[in-house]
């Protein structure tokens, strides 16, 4: 059985989901939406770690996924929501997981089937393929998406990243390794 926690990071609402992939099947395990409060960013920066690593502490997944930083119109909404990611990751790496990053096209395109599709639809085949009597709140849908999205990315032989043409953006993992490398 492997357990993965995957995050869909935001500065005022960050989801997450945990699944199990046992046997190559996927059970849905928890979800939810850490509201952050209406404070100055530190705090909720602060709010995030704290959270992610009481979800770290209490599920102790094998596997940690979180989605990319994407291109936003508004640049202090981009930088906001990197540091949300960038907590997210410090909590993960903290707990010797690697990260695994994928774009949110790649996401809907493995759980939807099309990488142009909106909230509703991911909600939808989320609810569809976890067998869950209603939908996720969006934020929670997001990451159990995420999850599926890694869990369709494994293979028998460990990990597969970006490969074939329709895969997109090659996945990048995140260690301590890396952050030793960096000083």
């Amino acid at each position: 059985m492997t357990r993965i926690l995957a995050i869909d990071p935001g500065s005022r609402i960050t989801g997450f989901g945990i699944i199990d992939v046992i046997n190559g099947k996927t059970r849905y395990v928890n979800s939810g939406c850490i509201k952050l409060p209406d404070e100055v960013l530190s705090v909720r920066l602060k709010h995030i770690f704290n959270y992610i690593s009481v979800l770290l502490e209490e599920y102790k997944p094998d596997e940690f996924a979180i989605e990319e930083v994407f291109l936003a119109k508004n640049a202090n909404s981009a930088l906001k929501l990197g540091q949300a990611r960038g907590v997210a990751i410090v909590a993960a790496s903290l707990r010797e997981l690697a990260v695994h990053e994928y774009a949110a096209r790649r996401v809907k395109q493995s759980v939807v089937g099309n990488g142009n599709a909106d909230k509703s639809q991911v909600q939808s085949m989320v609810q569809l393929l976890l067998n869950l009597s209603s939908k996720p709140q969006a934020d929670a849908a997001d990451a159990l998406a995420i999850a599926l999205c890694h869990a369709n990315t494994r293979t028998s032989g460990g990990l597969e990243y970006g490969v074939g043409k329709r895969a997109g953006r090659s996945s990048k993992r995140w260690t301590e390794l890396d952050v030793r490398k960096s000083l």
